[in-house]
């Protein structure tokens, strides 16, 4: 049997060049039947892209039925080409007003919906009063449509909206017996206040209640935009309070994961006006089940509650910790799934769960992904700059990564190792001579740039560190920007540190090709301004040159997202 969907197929195949003009004539007769094909076929030629506005007039002229599908065509043609021909929609208004007052509600609701989704600024005066009847309308059905109308004749002219009290009749609607209009509402009034907060009046907890009660018969849908408003409400008494947490708390155990997650935004927004620490700990720990029970959803809803976690874990970062296990990576997750997993792991890293998190984090990073790879090593990085007491474990874990002699870990390894020593300055200089072991092993320009600046800094340390840079120095001009910037660098501090034949001659080498033969200005720049300074023999070339650098309090972000 034919569904309706593909018998209607047939009206996008194009049968004749002159087609237009054999649907204007059909148009102009009085047989409904013949033009309800026709402007199926129009506006199948409109939805791929064919130009029918020629036809304008002769559609407006069909307006004047009793036959709702044929009005619904009509009113669908009208809003996609009112913007190119202004003057003849006004021409339609009559019928619109008219449609707005017929007995049967679906025109009058599909009439007002029109109009608002017609935007010409020229028939907006005349939608005011057919769409403040709608409002006071008896139908549960228009009433909701026209709230929604009244967001897209805010959209076009907002100061009309204001004059004519429209916001006023939303408000007052927030009080209406059914569930769906006050769900509309709510939904006008948020958007509205987001455009421009200063014109919808903040809610007050009689307004709260109304939208309280309206919660259990609900769509999903509407559910979602009334605790998003009821979340935004704020209050100091906390009688209040506990009545919204109270008739919110079901909402956690919604089957509909948008619910739940604004649900969960609720709680969080009103617990912060509790006084009792306990009572507070108390709500806070209703949303942990929750949280759970979302990462064992399909993959996209676990990638937006990962998204939301990260942000719960802000503003309170103990509260996962004892559940670390469930943020573990599972073999079928996608990418995007693994990196949020990865960072709500290091946010929830502590004392007492690191050596389960750098567990799992050593097996990932041996996995055959190698982003996800190097991503997990820069987690441990991010655990050891992070936690001090649980240091010296992570660059146990690196080092034992060192080991694998992998290239991608090693030279991510390496990466990380700079940070490190940037957090813990003279601290795990043992891993240095590791490292450097793995010098000829480095190709790519970042974790050379590290290895570079780890020579430099601690040369005083490295007993071939002059042999080791001068490998550097021989292959400058090939090198990366980043590589050669830092190689300027490290070579003058080398010869700070450890004065000698070899390092003059390295430096008076490395200086004059990066001022005579690089074409890149910043490395030039930078060699001029060390010639300047080394020339100056003043006290306070070491102090410029060998001042040490800040502290690191973060490593950079695990993605570039």
């Amino acid at each position: 049997m034919m569904t309706a969907s593909s018998g209607d197929a047939k009206f996008f195949v194009s049968t004749s060049k002159g087609e237009i003009a054999e649907w204007r004539e059909e148009l102009r007769r009085a047989d409904q039947d013949k033009q309800i094909d026709v402007l199926k076929k129009v506006i199948a030629a409109m939805t791929v892209g064919k130009d029918v506005s020629s036809l304008f007039a002769e559609v407006l002229n069909c307006m004047q039925t009793d036959n709702i599908g044929l009005k619904k065509l009509v009113y669908l043609y009208l809003i996609n080409y009112a913007k190119s021909q202004p003057d003849l929609v006004i021409l339609a208004v009559n019928t619109f007003v008219k449609d707005s007052q017929d007995p049967n509600p679906l025109v009058r609701a599909l009439a007002v919906r029109t109009m608002g989704c017609i935007r010409v600024n020229k028939i907006t005066e005349y939608l005011c009063d057919p769409l403040y009847e709608t409002l006071q309308d008896t139908e549960a059905y228009v009433r909701k449509t026209a709230a929604i109308c009244v967001v897209k004749l805010f959209d076009i002219n907002p100061e009309l909206v204001i004059e004519r009290g429209f916001l006023t009749q939303l408000q007052l609607l927030l009080g209406d017996p059914n569930p769906m209009v006050v769900a509309n509402c709510t939904a006008a009034l948020s958007e509205i206040k987001e455009k421009n907060c200063n014109v919808v009046q903040n809610m007050n907890f009689d307004d709260v209640f109304k939208l309280m009660n309206a919660l259990n018969a609900c769509t999903e849908w509407g559910q979602v935009f009334i605790l998003d408003a009821i979340a935004t409400y704020h209050t100091d008494n906390e009688e209040q309070i506990l009545q919204i947490l109270h008739q919110i708390t079901p909402r956690l155990q919604h089957a509909n994961h948008a619910v739940v997650l604004s649900a969960i935004q609720v709680l969080l927004n009103h617990s912060e006006g509790l006084r009792e620490s306990e009572v507070k700990a108390d709500a806070i720990q209703k949303i942990i089940p929750p949280l759970i029970t979302l990462m064992n959803s399909e993959q996209e809803i676990q990638f937006v509650a990962l998204r939301n976690i990260r942000l719960v874990i802000q503003r309170y970062p103990s509260i996962l910790r004892r559940n670390v296990q469930v943020f573990f990576c599972k073999y079928l997750d996608p990418v995007y799934v693994k990196q949020e997993k990865l960072d709500v792991m290091v946010s929830l890293a502590c004392e007492e769960n690191i050596v389960q998190i750098l567990n799992e984090l050593r097996e990932y990073a041996t996995e055959i992904d190698i982003e996800f790879v190097r991503h997990s090593i820069r987690a441990i990085g991010q655990c050891a700059i992070s936690i001090e007491k649980t240091a010296a474990q992570c660059v146990d874990k690196l080092l034992d990564l060192v080991n694998t002699r992998v290239n991608y870990i090693v030279q991510e390894v390496v990466i990380v190792m700079k940070d490190v020593f940037r957090k813990y300055p003279n601290e795990y200089e043992g891993v240095i001579n590791t490292l450097c072991e793995c010098l000829e092993n480095l190709d790519e320009p970042v974790a050379k740039s590290a290895m570079v600046w780890i020579i430099g800094e601690y040369a005083e340390r490295i007993e071939n560190s002059q042999d080791l840079i001068s490998s550097f120095v021989d292959s400058f001009t090939e090198e990366p920007s980043e590589v050669q910037l830092q190689c300027l660098t490290s070579v003058v501090k080398i010869f700070l540190k450890c004065p000698g034949p070899v390092s003059h001659a390295n430096m008076e080498r490395l200086l004059s090709v990066a001022s005579f033969e690089i074409d890149n200005p910043d490395i030039r720049d930078r060699a001029f301004v060390y010639w300047r300074v080394l020339s100056c023999q003043s006290y306070c070339v070491h102090d410029i040159i060998l001042n040490p650098k800040p502290i690191i309090q973060r490593q950079a972000k695990l993605w570039g997202i």
